[in-house]
C-alpha cells in the first residue's frame, strides 16, 4: 500500500511538472514543428508522462509512444486510450527483442531505466541527490528497427530512457529523417557514442537543448565534432538536455 501510494505521488508530481505552463507547451510545440507536421508518423521512445505526446498531437501527427514502466504505462493509457491517433507500445528498446530488468525509482518513476551503469553514475552526483532505484521489474523489449516494421517509417523519434539511449540507437539500422536523444551530464559516454552512431546512420546536422528549455541553443546547426565539443565543455550542473540530428 505504500509502494503504491509512493508511485501515485511520483505520477502526479510528474504531470504536475511536465504538463504545467502554457508557455512550455507553446516552447514545444515550436521546437518539434521544426521536424513534425500533421499526418507524420513519430515514434516516443520513453514517453514517461506524455508530454511530448501531447505537442505531436497539436501538430496533428500520430505517435507510437513507447513505456516500460508499468505505472506509466496506465498513465498513458488513462490519458491518451480514447485517441485513434496513439498506440502505446509497453515495451523497453534496446538492441536486441527479448526481456531486460527495469530498475524502478518508486518516488520518481520517470527516470526509471534499463541501465545499472547509469544508477552507477548518479550515486552522489551533483542534481541526483535523493534519488533511489529501489524495484525492479522484468519487461518484454524490442528495437526501433521492429517498431518500425510494424508500425511504419516515423518522420522523427525521440529518444529518452535514462542512459540506455546508445543501446536505443544500436537497434537501428535505417535512419529516420530527425531524431532526438537525451544526455546527461553524468554520462557524457553515452551521448558520445549516441554522436557516433547517428554518424555511421548518416546524420550531419546537429543542435541541442538545455535542460526542459525547449529552445535550441545554437544559431546554425553543427556537424558532430562541433556538438561533442559543446558536450564535453558543458558544466557538471547543467544536468541533462536533448540532442537533435538531423540528416539534412
Amino acid at each position: 500500500m505504500r509502494e503504491a501510494f509512493r508511485t501515485a505521488r511520483g505520477v502526479i508530481r510528474s504531470l504536475s511538472i511536465y504538463y504545467g505552463g502554457r508557455h512550455n507547451r507553446a516552447a514545444m510545440d515550436r521546437l518539434y514543428a521544426g521536424f513534425v507536421k500533421p499526418g507524420d508518423l513519430v515514434l516516443d521512445v520513453g514517453a514517461h508522462v506524455g508530454d511530448r505526446i501531447a505537442a505531436f498531437r497539436r501538430l496533428g501527427a500520430r505517435v507510437v509512444a513507447c513505456e516500460p514502466n508499468p505505472a506509466l504505462v496506465k498513465t498513458l493509457r488513462l490519458i491518451y486510450g480514447r485517441d485513434p491517433s496513439v498506440t502505446v507500445e509497453p515495451v523497453a528498446v534496446g538492441r536486441a527483442e527479448g526481456t531486460i530488468e527495469l530498475k524502478i525509482n518508486v518516488d520518481n518513476p520517470t527516470v526509471s531505466t534499463a541501465s545499472r551503469d547509469f544508477v552507477k553514475a548518479s550515486e552522489g552526483a551533483p542534481g541526483w541527490e535523493g534519488q533511489h532505484w529501489d524495484k525492479a521489474v522484468t519487461v518484454p523489449m524490442t528495437t526501433l528497427d521492429a517498431l518500425i516494421a510494424r508500425h511504419g517509417m516515423p518522420a522523427f523519434m525521440k529518444i529518452d530512457v535514462e542512459g540506455f539511449e546508445a543501446e536505443a540507437l544500436a537497434g537501428l539500422s535505417q535512419p529516420v529523417a530527425a531524431l532526438s536523444f537525451e544526455f546527461t551530464t553524468i554520462q557524457r559516454e553515452v551521448a558520445r557514442a549516441c554522436l557516433v552512431r547517428c554518424q555511421e546512420l548518416g546524420y550531419t546536422r546537429y543542435n541541442a537543448a538545455l535542460g526542459e528549455s525547449q529552445t535550441l541553443v545554437h544559431d546554425d546547426w553543427q556537424n558532430a565534432q562541433a556538438i561533442g565539443r559543446w558536450l564535453d565543455a558543458l558544466p557538471m550542473e547543467a544536468n541533462s538536455g536533448d540532442v537533435y540530428a538531423a540528416r539534412a
